[in-house]
C-alpha cells in the first residue's frame, strides 16, 4: 500500500536501489564440485555456524547434528571427493567469480574452523599421507596434521617469509597487472603475499602429485584478509580496493581450477566471502611440523568411532557372503528333500545291484 502511494519517479528511482541491495551480502560460492556432490541452485541461505558441518558432509563425513538445507543433496555412499578447499576472503562481500557451481547467501558471519572436520580425517587416515593445511597468513598461523607436513615445510608462514618470497624468482608480482597496487607499501604486500601463498600451494602440490592421488582425502582452510586491510586503508571506493577485488576474483578461479584439476576433477571448492566477522577468533599457534597421533581426540573416555573408513566395504563383504551361504543352504536343503535314494544316491544304487545279483 505504501509503494504505491508514492510518486512514479521516486519509485522508478528506488528500484535499483532496491534490487542492489538484494545482490549484495555475504555470500558461500561454489567454484568446483564433482558430479556425484550435488549442489542445487537457489537463493537458500546457509549460516556461517553451520559451515563446518557442510564441508564434513561433502567429504562424506557423518556429523553431530542434522543439516537440513536444501542446497545440497545426499550422495552416493560409496564416493567421496579426494578434497575440499574452502577459501575464507575477508573484506568484501562478493566477488566477480567468472564461473561457479552454485551461489548461496550467508547469514550470521561468524567466526569458525575446520578443527572438528581436520580431527576426523586425521583420526580416520592417521597411517597414510592425508594433507590437512590450515592456514592465515595474515595472523602468521600455520595449522598442519600428518604425514604429509614434511612436502610443505618451504610454504612460507610469516608475512617477513611470505614477503621475501615476493623478491625471488617465479614470483607473481612478475604476472599480476599491479596498476594501482604499489610494492612498497605494507597493505598491498600483505594481499600480494596472500596471492602468493595461494600460487605456492598449487605449485607444491604440481611437484608432489602423489599426495593428490592416494585415497586418504584432503582439506585446505585458506583465510585472506588482504582486501580487508586495503578497504581499511584506502576506502572501497578506491583504484587500489577495486583492482585488488578484480585480481583475487580472476587468481581465485583460476586456483580452483588447478586443485580441481590437480585432483582428477574430484575436488570441491568453496569460496566465502565476508565483509566482517562479528566476534574476533582467537586460536593457539601451532607448529608447522607438529603431527600428534592421537587415537580419539575430543573424547576424554577414550570412546571408540562411530564411524571407519573400513565399515562399507566390511558391510558389504559380510552381507553378500551371507546371502550367498544362505541361498547356497536353500538350494542343497531342496535337493535333499527332493532326491530318490535309488537313482540319485550311489549308495542306495550299488545295494539295489547286489539284490538283484542275489
Amino acid at each position: 500500500m505504501f509503494a504505491w502511494s508514492l510518486p512514479h519517479f521516486l519509485l522508478n528511482s528506488l528500484l535499483p536501489l532496491l534490487v542492489l541491495t538484494g545482490v549484495h551480502g555475504d555470500r558461500l560460492t561454489v567454484l568446483q564440485a564433482p558430479e556425484f556432490v550435488s549442489f542445487q541452485k537457489g537463493d537458500w541461505p546457509v549460516s556461517g555456524e553451520t559451515i563446518p558441518d557442510l564441508v564434513a558432509l561433502t567429504m562424506g563425513f557423518s556429523v553431530k547434528e542434522d543439516l537440513s538445507w536444501p542446497g545440497l543433496k545426499a550422495g552416493p555412499l560409496f564416493q567421496r571427493p579426494r578434497a575440499n578447499v574452502l577459501v575464507v576472503v575477508r573484506g568484501v562481500d562478493s566477488l566477480a567469480l567468472p564461473q561457479s557451481v552454485a551461489s548461496y547467501p550467508l547469514e550470521n558471519p561468524v567466526p569458525f574452523t575446520m578443527d572438528s572436520v581436520a580431527e576426523t580425517v586425521h583420526s580416520l587416515f592417521a597411517e597414510d599421507t592425508p594433507v590437512v593445511l590450515q592456514l592465515a597468513p595474515s595472523e602468521e598461523r600455520l595449522y598442519m596434521l600428518g604425514k604429509a607436513n614434511a612436502v610443505f615445510e618451504d610454504l612460507p608462514v610469516t608475512l617477513q617469509q611470505i614477503r621475501a618470497r615476493l623478491s625471488q624468482d617465479g614470483s607473481v608480482l612478475a604476472s599480476l597487472p599491479l596498476n594501482s597496487l604499489s610494492r612498497n607499501a605494507e597493505a598491498d604486500l600483505l594481499f600480494l603475499s596472500e596471492v602468493q601463498v595461494l600460487h605456492d600451494i598449487t605449485a607444491l602440490l604440481q611437484r608432489h602429485r602423489h599426495l593428490a592421488k592416494d585415497h586418504s582425502p584432503d582439506l585446505y582452510s585458506l583465510e585472506l584478509s588482504g582486501l580487508e586491510e586495503l578497504s581499511r586503508l584506502y576506502g572501497q571506493d578506491s583504484p587500489q580496493y577495486r583492482d585488488a577485488t578484480a585480481i583475487l576474483a580472476s587468481v581465485l578461479q583460476k586456483f580452483g581450477e588447478d586443485v580441481y584439476a590437480l585432483y582428477g576433477n574430484n575436488a570441491v571448492v568453496e569460496v566465502v566471502t565476508v565483509k566482517s566477522f562479528e566476534a574476533p577468533l582467537t586460536r593457539k599457534s601451532r607448529s608447522i611440523l607438529e603431527s600428534k597421533q592421537i587415537s580419539n581426540p575430543g573424547s576424554p573416555y577414550n570412546l571408540a568411532y562411530k564411524y571407519n573408513f573400513h565399515y562399507a566395504v566390511v558391510f558389504n563383504i559380510v552381507l553378500w557372503l551371507m546371502i550367498t551361504l544362505a541361498l547356497a543352504v536353500i538350494a542343497i536343503s531342496y535337493n535333499l528333500w527332493n532326491m530318490d535314494p535309488g537313482y540319485d544316491s550311489i549308495i542306495y544304487r550299488m545295494t539295489n545291484q547286489k539284490i538283484r545279483m542275489d
